[in-house]
């Protein structure tokens, strides 16, 4: 018994020393899973605004095109349909507004998307098969379309990720 008296002391000071290292070891296990949630919930966001995106051809909702594209001079974007040169945000809105405007019985499906986050930016690729009827107002005549197409879009974050280029290419007819 005086020999566990004799120790207490020093098993008192190992716990305290034990629990210091596990108090710190769950403060810093806090830190990473929340680190881990805000990534989890970026790369949620980002996957909707894919979303959002290619819903405004099926909703004809084209306000969500602007709320989701960084309107700035720095804005770029490639398209999978004509005209194939780089644009800028103007030319891409109306680009993009007339493109799912034309289109009736509008569907799409996006496969394979994924989102990296590098900081304040992200880059989120996929790929996007569309289909529906292309529409000619003046002849009142359609034409089947079907393509699937890879994309890119690359995002930045200040308040909310914003698109700062769009990048489709055509795989199929």
């Amino acid at each position: 018994m005086n020999k566990l008296v004799k120790r207490v002391p020093a098993l008192c000071e190992y716990f305290n020393a034990e629990s210091v290292f596990v108090s710190r070891s769950f403060t810093r296990l806090k830190l990473e899973l929340s680190k881990a949630i805000t990534i989890l919930g970026d790369k949620d966001e980002i996957l909707d605004i894919i979303a959002v995106f290619f819903n405004a051809g099926k909703t004809k909702n084209l306000a969500p095109l602007g709320a989701i594209q960084l309107d700035d001079s720095r804005f770029s974007s490639y398209s999978d349909v004509p005209p194939f040169d780089l644009k800028d945000y103007a030319t891409t809105i109306a680009l993009q507004q007339l493109r799912f405007v034309s289109i009736s019985d509008y569907e799409c499906e996006i496969k394979n998307a994924r989102a990296d986050i590098f900081d304040n930016c992200a880059v989120a690729t996929f790929t996007v098969r569309q289909t529906g009827m292309i529409v000619d107002n003046y002849s009142f005549r359609g034409q089947h379309m079907s393509m699937e197409s890879r994309g890119t879009f690359v995002l930045v974050k200040s308040q909310k990720w914003k698109i700062v280029h769009v990048h489709l290419s055509r795989i199929s007819d």
